[in-house]
């Protein structure tokens, strides 16, 4: 009788002490925002792989931050590349009290939502929506750690201007923020290096015919195509640009267009060869950490890459960095941390301006031979 009484006694502790475990967990969510559906999706795929895949990574720190051990989860969203969706989504996260966000990925849901955020005081890291006009009301919970348009489109103009010595081109946007913002950038700076912009033409980011628009470009001759869009358009209209016997033309385009997608949807189009892309960041090759943490992101998500994850990555590790250095996961205590962040991430050393940018971004042009991606620098 007394062995037993011991026995109930003991597993009454033991009990008692697995409780006070279970209280001492406390699990911090981050919101991970994209589309997950349509024909964006492979992009959304990918931005949620690199904050799974960091979530996984940050709980085998067993972190303590307040006293308490820390669970990360991550809570996809799919905005499905729609403003509307997306700023329901945003409210979403606010109602579920997630600690910080990493998204959105399209400028055009990126920049309604927010403002949702900033309502909230909610923490918005995005890596892969690059319109300027992200920053530009000046909330204190919105920051980029990818360059924006203004570099990429500028970019694209300098190498077009000054290294392949283009003097004719024409520019096509979808009418999103991204395209008509990246458009805008290429065009101002073309003129200002005295190159001459031939033709503008307007299409949507769900339009699959383009024969009319590149039917009217033909006969303007340029040297060059501009498009500001994503890549399921691009690659369509790389195959239509050969049907019209276009394919000597040069085809440049911002990151919506620079992923290894382009190359399935472009389906064997010589005008492929063509095409030069830019994307914020530096190659994978020249990251940091680049190479080895992409053999540890196929291994987990086989053929899934694309451009934006290692930023998503390196942006959950900077919400967490923060809260580290807070000492807390709430997002009003946290938040003025991330401003002060200097974080040796896998795209680079982390460290915002006052606005929310990020310093010293670095681009990267690329190719496409053989059917593969290639960096230019």
């Amino acid at each position: 009788m007394q062995m037993k009484l011991k026995l109930t006694v003991a597993a009454a502790v033991a009990a008692m002490a697995g409780l006070s475990f279970a209280q001492d967990v406390q699990v911090v969510k981050i919101g991970s925002v994209a589309p997950m559906s349509g024909p964006q999706a492979h992009y959304g795929k990918d931005n949620a792989n690199g904050v799974l895949m960091a979530v996984e990574d940050l709980n085998k720190e067993n972190l303590v931050i307040g006293g308490k051990k820390i669970k990360f989860e991550a809570q996809v969203e799919d905005d499905a590349a729609d403003p509307k969706q997306g700023t329901a989504v945003a409210q979403k996260l606010c109602d579920s009290k997630v600690a910080g966000v990493v998204g959105h990925l399209n400028s055009g849901t990126t920049i309604p939502a927010s403002k949702i955020y900033s309502d909230c005081g909610i923490p918005m890291i995005t890596g892969a929506a690059t319109n300027p006009s992200l920053m530009k009301p000046g909330y204190k919970t919105s920051f980029r750690i990818i360059a924006n348009d203004n570099a990429l489109g500028a970019g694209l103009a300098f190498y077009a201007a000054d290294t392949l010595k283009l003097k004719k081109v024409a520019i096509i946007d979808d009418r999103t923020a991204y395209g008509q913002g990246v458009a805008d950038v290429f065009k101002k700076t073309a003129l200002a290096k005295g190159m001459q912009v031939v033709d503008e033409q307007y299409t949507t980011d769900k339009a699959t015919d383009f024969m009319a628009i590149l039917t009217s470009i033909k006969s303007k001759a340029p040297d060059a195509i501009f498009y500001g869009g994503m890549d399921a358009q691009a690659g369509a209209m790389l195959r239509q640009m050969d049907q019209l016997g276009m394919s000597n033309v040069k085809y440049f385009g911002g990151d919506g267009i620079c992923t290894t997608e382009i190359i399935k949807i472009a389906a064997g189009a010589k005008s492929l060869d063509g095409v030069v892309c830019a994307e914020g960041g530096a190659s994978i090759a020249k990251m940091p950490g680049g190479e080895a943490w992409k053999k540890r992101y196929d291994a987990k998500y086989p053929g899934q890459f694309q451009i934006y994850s290692p930023y998503t990555y390196d942006a959950t590790f900077v919400l967490a960095d923060a809260m580290k250095r807070a000492n807390s996961t709430d997002p009003k205590v946290y938040l003025p941390q991330i401003l002060k962040t200097n974080f040796k991430g896998v795209t680079t050393t982390i460290q915002f301006e006052p606005n929310g940018e990020l310093k010293n971004p670095a681009i990267t042009l690329s190719v496409y031979k053989d059917g593969k991606k290639v960096a230019l620098n």
